[in-house]
């Protein structure tokens, strides 16, 4: 190995610094900045880079298009109650005052034979039979909950009232002290929706996975390649090694940061449009923390990403060694998808799983004020040890070709 390769100067270590190397005279500044611009300018016009992010982007906002489509088609229902027995009309047109104004009930006076008739044909959704007393709900298979549910307050309410009536007293009299007044005391005083909840669960966990995937194994692809054609020792003769992993993992980092908030963007633009953020005021917080945590689980990573692909002398062997970054990816992933309890609040402080766990115990309300913050706290310094352990495998694998090494081996290794 000729010593052009070994150019990485006692100046070196700061990003900022200008550097000297090449020969008399010729001098880089911010060397850093000029492999994050060749990172960048290589990902902008990376063809599969531009599928991939336009695909997600057809996803995102097709997807929120659809789910408001479909709970704008099924926003009603109308029903037609057959009504048998005295009484039973004005029992369905009480229970069409108690639904809500996108459903109907409408009676249909019947003789139980008839109403059986009816509901066996598919003439009907229901029937109502007051008989000797009682009341009998009617149907054929499963019954519209809803349509249960009114029913049977209906017949509740009204048959109440007419006892009490019967008894001398009221309704009101008979409900006094029966009330439940429900609050709710500390930070879960706020209304989240379930169903909201989980969706941008899966939003975060995909996210972050996703994004660790593309640009993390680019990376590795990046330092593998420059290592196979020999460019690497090229841009050292220019540029100390050092900088040029801090000018990838930078580049990487700053194209991860942009295709997040483009699609994070899409999807808030589209929501609004489509009125779905209405009430979902409870998760900007969260969200707010997820970028943070994605800022630096990402950049806590990106160093491992680089490292591996200077450890590898063919694309076998790196994906080989990509295997334990997957798995914690993989175990992230399923930590935002299904965490709960004490395994949730462990993997929370976890380096890069919490990058998707802790959000998603802010999302559901379960995190102290004070967890985020050390949380990031932790992450920061694993991301900072990477960086400094990371920085020093790659200057000591990148220049050795022909052989893939461990981690242990390229730690052994001489400056």
């Amino acid at each position: 190995m000729s010593s052009a390769t070994r150019s990485d100067g006692p100046d070196s270590s700061a990003p900022g610094a200008s550097e000297e190397a090449g020969g008399p005279g010729r001098t880089v500044e911010r060397p850093w900045l000029t492999v994050m611009m060749r990172e960048l300018a290589v990902k902008v016009r990376n063809r599969s880079v531009l599928i991939s992010t336009a695909v997600t982007l057809v996803l995102i906002v097709g997807g929120l298009v659809a789910s408001s489509l479909l709970s704008g088609t099924d926003s009603g229902s109308e029903h037609e109650i057959a009504a048998v027995g005295a009484g039973s009309v004005e029992m369905v047109e009480a229970v069409d005052d108690s639904l809500s104004d996108d459903d109907s009930a409408s009676p249909r006076e019947a003789t139980r034979q008839e109403a059986e008739q009816l509901l066996d044909d598919g003439d009907v959704d229901a029937a109502l039979v007051h008989e000797d007393g009682s009341w009998v709900l009617l149907g054929d298979g499963a019954l519209d909950p809803v349509l249960e549910q009114a029913v049977t307050q209906s017949v509740s309410s009204a048959t109440i009232a007419a006892n009490a009536a019967s008894a001398g007293t009221s309704m009101d009299q008979l409900a006094q002290g029966s009330e439940v007044r429900v609050e709710q005391i500390g930070e879960g005083s706020d209304s989240r929706d379930t169903a909201a909840s989980f969706v941008l669960r899966y939003v975060f966990a995909m996210l972050f996975y996703m994004a660790a995937i593309m640009f993390g194994t680019a990376i590795a692809n990046s330092v593998l390649e420059e290592k196979q054609n020999r460019v690497v020792e090229i841009l050292a003769t220019a540029i100390p090694v050092r900088q040029i992993l801090y000018g990838k993992v930078l580049g990487n980092c700053v194209m991860a940061f942009a295709q997040m908030g483009l699609f994070a963007g899409a999807g808030l633009l589209t929501a609004s449009l489509l009125g779905l953020t209405d009430d979902l005021g409870w998760a900007l917080s969260a969200s707010g923390w997820f970028i943070a945590f994605f800022v630096v689980g990402f950049a806590a990573q990106a160093t491992i990403w680089a490292a591996l692909g200077a450890l590898a002398s063919r694309s076998e062997d790196l994906n080989t060694s990509m295997t334990p970054i997957m798995t914690v990816l993989v175990v992230a992933m399923l930590a935002g998808l299904m965490g709960t309890g004490t395994w949730l609040t462990v993997a929370s402080y976890v380096p890069i799983i919490s990058s998707i766990a802790m959000p998603v115990r802010l999302l559901e309300g379960e995190a102290a004020v004070w967890e985020p913050f050390a949380a990031l706290a932790v992450c920061g310094a694993f991301g900072w040890a990477m960086l400094r352990i990371g920085e020093r495998v790659y200057q000591r694998a990148v220049f050795q070709g022909g052989r893939s090494l461990s981690w242990r081996q390229a730690m052994r290794l001489e400056d």
